[in-house]
């Protein structure tokens, strides 16, 4: 570790024109690279672009199409809000993912419920949550925190001062979405998450370790990153360092 002797100097070498020329000296393998892109491209679930990308760069990874094109078709489901369509659509699949992963399960009826109370029909968000979500707390009272913090949706008229009203944001459908797609990776025996976000997510942290060092480096807007990837939310990182 530095001492602030040598942070103070590290500090006053590490300007903009120093840094850039450090990065220019690192050797950076384009195939590597390309895999890290391919793999983003196929877990989550870009088709046609993982097929072209694969053409265009010249590796000679198999892509399992049809794999890629039943993951899009469940989380295109999920991401417009018609949740049912997507569960008929993994049990089609394989039916064992969602009896083998009973928090999923349960989060999939739960994003059900805010899309019923998303479209105002308060009686059926009742009726749902009632038949639905009731029997899964009294199965798993870990449940019972979350179906309280949905139904609280209906006792605001509006959702904009409501303090769960992130649920009826796109994100969180985003949320559901990668929860599901990671489930049947999973099953097929993939990787579940894209490599690339990993990479950043580490990068965030050096960036934030050498600014807790009061180490002055250039560095990456989070905010970019965060806005182009959720699951990236610095709020998260400083608790898990990768």
């Amino acid at each position: 570790r530095f001492g602030l002797g040598e942070l103070t100097a590290v500090r006053d070498k590490m300007d903009v024109v120093d840094w850039q020329q450090r990065m220019s000296e690192v050797a950076v393998d384009r195939v590597l690279v390309n895999r890290l892109l391919l793999d983003y491209l196929v877990i989550e679930g870009y088709k046609d672009a993982a097929e072209a990308f694969s053409r265009e760069s010249g590796l000679s990874e198999q892509i399992d199409v049809a794999s890629i094109a039943d993951r899009m078709a469940i989380r295109a489901a999920v991401q417009r809000g018609d949740v049912q369509a997507a569960i008929d659509l993994v049990d089609a699949l394989d039916p064992q993912i969602l009896r083998a992963n009973g928090t999923l399960a349960f989060h999939l009826r739960q994003q059900q419920l805010i899309e019923i109370i998303r479209s105002g029909a308060v009686d059926d968000a009742l009726a749902f949550a009632q038949t639905t979500l009731a029997p899964a707390g009294e199965a798993n009272p870990a449940f019972l925190d979350e179906i309280e913090r949905t139904m609280a949706l209906l006792a605001f008229e509006d959702t904009a001062s409501c303090p769960v009203g992130h649920l009826l944001d796109p994100s969180h459908r985003h949320k559901t979405a990668s929860e599901l797609n990671g489930a049947i990776l999973a099953a097929q025996s993939s990787q579940r998450e894209p490599r690339l976000p990993i990479c950043l997510r580490m990068l965030l942290w050096a960036q934030q370790d050498l600014a807790d060092k009061h180490v002055v480096v250039p560095r990456v807007a989070p905010d970019q990153l965060v806005a182009a990837h959720p699951e990236l939310d610095a709020t998260k990182m400083r608790a898990d360092e990768p």
